[in-house]
């Protein structure tokens, strides 16, 4: 008999939805198994997110909503990036959770002594400062301490629902961006062994139910892999020998169909790592740039400008002119000019990215970005995203426009929906199916229609005017 259902809700990044599924595979081990809803569930788990201020209000507001869901009876945890940043700060915040654990410590099974009932009724659903002053001048005993420490990285891996799944490389940060928290409680960049990854991504490819047949390797600096095990075994890598995450991504290629990576420093995009993307039959780059104009890259501790940017990616085009890009920037970060604005969008005009987001910045407690001079006004730091997407979605409609008419290999992720090696699960558009190409079979498929991110295709072969999947929302 198991011992309880769960429901683990997942909030912000890749990175985090690998933590869930290990997460998933230790409460299964535990003798536990998933719910089909939170209001059945005798565990609720929150993976939150801490990276800026919009992410950490969605946390909150998906934690009390959970809370007001859930069963009499059943526990809530709350785990991830905002229980390691704030810890006994959150749990004195949120006196309906009944355990803050941030992933440096185990999770409690519903019913355990190690977690402590709630002394509270749920409290309405009101924004949570944290990190700012409270009222309350007596708050309740930490609900986040005195659990035995455990390394998430080394836990076992469950198999994949999805004929893909993401792999984390490495954890924490050793980069220290203006705007970015991260390090504070990530901690270091600290690798994972090679064979642990290639384990990892053996057994998803070789589950029966559903072989994985894409591996997205992620960490917060990718292109950093390795090189602390280096560091730490005394020296330096062996001439003419290949970097960490070179020989690593040309491994994981040897196993599985498709290969792709998510988060690439672009100082670190040596002419070896693209050569190697581009071996993968993979050539997507997804580059953190954040933004074009050099007087605030300085600001935010970062390299590079929008003339290096350019070169790279011409570089990489004329290797491979299929090569698809993605990138990110932060509007409104301090010190920002309406001239260093307009250089951001004459680049992204010439850049012509397959894909971009855009954030406005998000002043975080102890990070550099948070005591520099030059505020810009958040309503104009929003104009100026605007004006970034209004561009951006143009450049994007056009360039899955121009890949109407191709064939093109797809990987069915679902009944009805699948991707090309352009798309990134979950984050890109996708290519419309027939409903009745199976998950995990790949075909190739004429793209036959554009629709806004997303594309239409249709099988080598198949009658023309075979239905398609149901329509797909854009919230991807």
């Amino acid at each position: 008999m198991p011992k309880g259902r769960y429901w683990l809700q997942t909030l912000g990044c890749p990175k985090n939805q690998v933590d869930s599924d290990k997460l998933a595979g230790l409460l299964e081990t535990d003798g536990f198994v998933p719910s089909a809803c939170p209001e059945k569930a005798d565990l609720v788990v929150v993976n939150t997110c801490a990276f800026i201020e919009a992410a950490r209000q969605e946390s909150i507001e998906t934690v009390l909503e959970l809370a007001g869901a859930r069963r009499d009876g059943a526990r809530l945890v709350v785990t991830g990036c905002m229980a390691e940043r704030y810890g006994d700060e959150l749990a004195a915040a949120l006196p309906e959770v009944d355990l803050v654990a941030g992933f440096g410590r185990p999770l409690a099974p519903a019913g355990s002594e190690r977690v402590v009932p709630v002394a509270a009724p749920v409290a309405a659903p009101v924004p949570v400062e944290l990190g700012a002053p409270r009222g309350r001048t007596s708050p309740p005993p930490p609900r986040s301490a005195g659990l035995a420490s455990f390394d998430l990285l080394s836990l076992p891996r469950p198999a994949s629902a999805a004929p893909w799944a993401y792999v984390k490389v490495a954890e924490g940060c050793d980069r220290r961006c203006g705007f970015c928290a991260i390090p504070s409680f990530r901690g270091t960049q600290r690798s994972r062994p090679p064979a642990d990854v290639l384990a990892e991504v053996r057994s998803l490819a070789c589950a029966q139910a559903m072989p994985v047949k894409e591996v997205v390797l992620v960490a917060q600096d990718l292109a950093s892999y390795g090189r602390d095990r280096t560091a730490h075994h005394g020296g330096a890598r062996r001439a003419g020998s290949p970097t960490p995450l070179v020989s690593l991504v040309e491994a994981v290629a040897g196993m599985v169909r498709r290969t792709r990576l998510l988060y690439l420093y672009p100082s670190a995009l040596t002419g070896e790592l693209v050569e190697a993307v581009l071996a993968t039959g993979v050539p997507y780059f997804d580059l953190s740039l954040q933004h074009v104009a050099r007087p605030l890259l300085a600001r935010m501790r970062r390299w590079g400008d929008g003339e290096r940017f350019l070169e790279r990616i011409a570089a990489i085009r004329r290797a491979e002119p299929r090569a698809t890009f993605r990138s990110s920037f932060i509007l409104g970060y301090p010190g920002e000019t309406e001239e260093d604005h307009d250089e951001l969008l004459a680049f992204l005009d010439t850049a012509q990215l397959d894909w971009a987001g855009f954030f406005t910045f998000s002043k975080e407690t102890g990070t550099l970005a948070a005591g520099l001079d030059g505020h810009v006004p958040g309503e104009l730091a929003l104009e100026r995203l605007r004006e970034c997407v209004e561009l951006q979605d143009t450049i994007t409609a056009r360039r899955r426009d121009a890949l109407v008419g191709e064939v093109r290999e797809v990987l069915v992720d679902a009944p009805g929906r699948g991707r090309t090696v352009h798309e990134a699960p979950e984050i890109d558009g996708v290519v419309r199916l027939p409903a009745s190409l199976p998950a995990g079979s790949i075909a190739d498929v004429e793209l036959t229609a554009s629709l806004g991110i997303d594309l239409v295709g249709a099988p080598v072969g198949a009658p023309v005017g075979a239905p398609v999947g149901a329509p797909i929302g854009a919230g991807r």
